[in-house]
């Protein structure tokens, strides 16, 4: 399978070129595969459930057809995914699907890990190391850190925003040796994320550096993502009808989203065939894609910090995948958008926890939030046209741009997925202030809390970051 640039479309790769280059270093474009695969019906409807690693095996062999012998993809499954994404209903229409069972507690770890073992294996015969460059607005950096340690070949520099990060999410990423380190920012992701993209168009560096990225802009971590959307939904589709009375119900899978790499891997598993009717896609204050929804126009804004702090994004980089793969018609027929306030976000954390028993986090909290209110009635409303005052949190739009589920949910007959992206403990302080109690700490985030700090300070200043490359890599 060929990958365009979403950019210049003329301009193809393998997928092995894609996964090494991360994007296309003279325009700047990101990889889209030039087409998707439709999964089997046969596949798709097989009962039991097909488990997490049949699916990511079926899932990914046509996009690397050819490249990678199917023992050898299977192998790196096997290896990348000693963990699943089990599926937990909270009430008779809600399930969670629960992303935090991998190695850093959060959902990057279904990427970082397939991606590390794809760069490593088209990295295996060069002769100069790969360098790594990845910003993080929270747990990217640990997923990718913990990914990649140890890795021959191939070495990774973590930029993340100074202060704008839990203090556990913070120990993940500076802690950390040999051939990962970090670098903390004086000042935002998108800040980060501006000097990371500045260092992949630069030429002059990059005739001295072999540089890739790690984050969702590289189509290895993007596509695994879609893996975990394919089971969900099967497994959704194949208990709901025991949980609940609905005939034939719509699903709507909420995605917390920051940088929209997360919902363009959902997007990509409802064209492979996952039964998914539509999605919510959630954010905090950092609003853009909602109001881009609302009405059309695509305005990147300075982010600002949020308890949710991994969805602070103002720019976000997959819009541009999402463009090239979706019409703005097209998307509004599939997506509702939603935000909310700290405010709601910690009240979300109350309410779902006193509804239902569960513990969320504050990301998985925003589209609890989003999916609650959606299906109580902020859905019904829009399409009757009392939606939201501009400015006002909540559902976006008007009856003119609803989904085309939207009557499905107003009349009561969908079902509802919510990405849990991470574990409470993750941001215990938020999460025993909604509660009054603290989420229980695995034992694999307590071992960190022990670590020495190894990270180093950077300005915002793109020279001094170049300097900086040169003089430690």
């Amino acid at each position: 399978m060929k990958y365009r640039d979403t950019r210049d479309p003329s301009r193809q790769v393998s997928f092995g070129e894609a996964v090494l280059r991360g994007m296309d270093p003279e325009t700047g474009g990101l990889y889209i595969p030039l087409s998707l695969p439709e999964l089997p019906r046969s596949f798709l409807l097989r009962n039991p459930v097909p488990s997490f690693r049949d699916i990511a095996y079926e899932v990914s062999r046509p996009f690397m057809e050819g490249e990678i012998p199917d023992e050898e993809l299977m192998a790196i499954i096997a290896d990348a995914y000693p963990f699943t994404a089990p599926v937990t209903p909270i009430d008779p229409t809600t399930y969670v699907l629960e992303l935090f069972h991998g190695p850093t507690c959060a959902f990057k770890d279904f990427g970082a890990r397939f991606m590390a073992r794809m760069m490593s294996w088209f990295n295996r015969n060069e002769n100069e190391p790969l360098h790594i460059l990845v910003a993080t607005s929270g747990d990217t950096g640990s997923a990718v850190g913990s990914a990649f340690h140890g890795v021959e070949g191939i070495d990774v520099t973590i930029l993340y925003p100074e202060g704008k990060i839990s203090p556990l999410q913070e120990k993940q990423l500076c802690t950390f040796d040999g051939n990962v380190r970090a670098l903390k920012v004086s000042g935002t992701f998108d800040d980060c994320q501006k000097l990371v993209k500045t260092a992949f168009t630069d030429e002059a560096l990059r005739a001295k550096l072999r540089l890739s990225s790690a984050n969702s802009i590289n189509i290895s971590r993007l596509l695994p993502q879609s893996f975990y959307y394919i089971y969900g939904s099967l497994l959704v589709r194949d208990r709901c009808r025991y949980d609940c009375k609905i005939d034939d119900p719509s699903l709507i899978v909420t995605v917390p989203s920051g940088n929209f790499g997360n919902l363009t891997s959902g997007l990509m598993a409802r064209k492979m065939g996952a039964p998914i009717r539509g999605f919510i896609a959630a954010t905090n204050s950092n609003r853009t894609i909602p109001d881009w929804l609302q009405t059309g126009e695509y305005k990147a804004r300075p982010s600002v910090s949020t308890l949710s702090n991994a969805m602070d994004v103002g720019a976000p980089s997959n819009f541009e995948r999402m463009s090239a793969m979706y019409s703005l018609e097209e998307a509004r027929s599939v997506i509702a958008g939603y935000w909310t306030d700290d405010a709601g976000t910690m009240e979300a954390i109350r309410s779902c926890n006193k509804r239902t028993g569960y513990i969320i986090d504050p990301h998985g909290a925003v589209a609890w939030k989003a999916w609650d209110d959606v299906r109580n009635g902020a859905m019904r409303d829009l399409l009757s046209g009392r939606s939201n005052a501009p400015g006002k949190p909540g559902l976006v739009g008007c009856p003119e741009t609803a989904p085309e589920w939207a009557k499905d949910c107003s009349d009561k007959t969908c079902v509802g997925l919510i990405l849990e992206t991470a574990h409470p403990a993750k941001f215990g302080e938020t999460v025993k202030e909604a509660i009054g109690r603290d989420p229980s700490l695995p034992e694999r985030l307590e071992k960190v809390l022990t670590l020495p700090d190894r990270s180093s300070p950077m300005s915002t200043d793109y020279q001094e970051f170049k300097a900086w490359l040169l003089a430690n890599l």
